[in-house]
C-alpha cells in the first residue's frame, strides 16, 4: 500500500538535521523529523521505581492503524488533552520515553537517522517497508482495559 506523505518535507535543506541542532530547527523542519512510525501514539507503561518505559500495542483512540498517523492531528488535544506536543523546549523532559528508533530521540542522543527514515529514503512508506512502524499491529485503547495493558507489551525497536 502506497500512501502520500501527510508530513510536509518538500523544500527543506538537504540533510538539515546533520547541521542544525534541534533547538534551532524551524517548525517545518521539526515536523519533518517524524518518520510516521506511529509508536509515539502507543500507550506506554513506566515502572515507577526504575523509570523503565515499555511500549504496548494499545494505540491512542485517534491513531489510524493503516497509515500510522493521527486522524485528528491538528485538533488532537480536544480529544486527548494529555497528548504531548514534542518540541525543542520539552524534548529533554520527554525523550526518554520516545521510541528507540524515533528521529527526535536519536538526534537528541547524538545518533544518526536510520536509512529507512523518509528524509533519507525520500519515501514516506520506507518506515513501513523496513518493518519499523506499527502499521496493522495495534489494538485500540477502547478494546483493552487499562489494567490489562501489561499483556500487550511489545519489544523495541519493531
Amino acid at each position: 500500500m502506497t500512501t502520500s506523505d501527510p508530513i510536509p518535507r518538500k523544500g527543506l535543506a538537504n540533510r538539515f538535521w546533520e547541521r542544525k541542532p534541534l533547538s534551532k530547527m524551524t517548525p517545518k523542519e521539526w515536523e519533518a523529523l517524524c518518520d510516521g512510525c506511529g509508536k509515539c501514539c502507543l500507550n506506554k507503561l513506566e515502572d515507577s521505581e526504575t523509570g523503565q518505559v515499555e511500549l504496548t500495542c494499545v494505540a491512542c483512540r485517534l491513531l489510524d492503524d493503516s497509515t500510522c498517523h493521527c486522524t485528528q492531528y491538528d485538533i488532537r488535544h480536544q480529544f486527548v488533552p494529555e497528548c504531548i506536543v514534542m518540541s525543542p523546549s520539552n524534548i529533554d523532559d520527554h525523550a526518554y520515553w520516545m521510541p528507540q528508533t524515533c528521529a527526535y530521540r536519536l538526534l537528541w542522543e547524538g545518533k544518526p537517522l536510520f536509512n529507512w527514515h523518509p528524509l533519507i529514503s525520500g519515501d514516506p512508506n520506507s518506515v513501513h517497508q523496513a518493518g519499523v512502524s506499527i502499521q496493522h499491529r495495534t489494538v485500540s485503547e477502547f478494546e483493552v482495559d487499562e489494567d490489562d495493558w501489561e499483556d500487550y507489551i511489545i519489544e523495541e525497536p519493531a
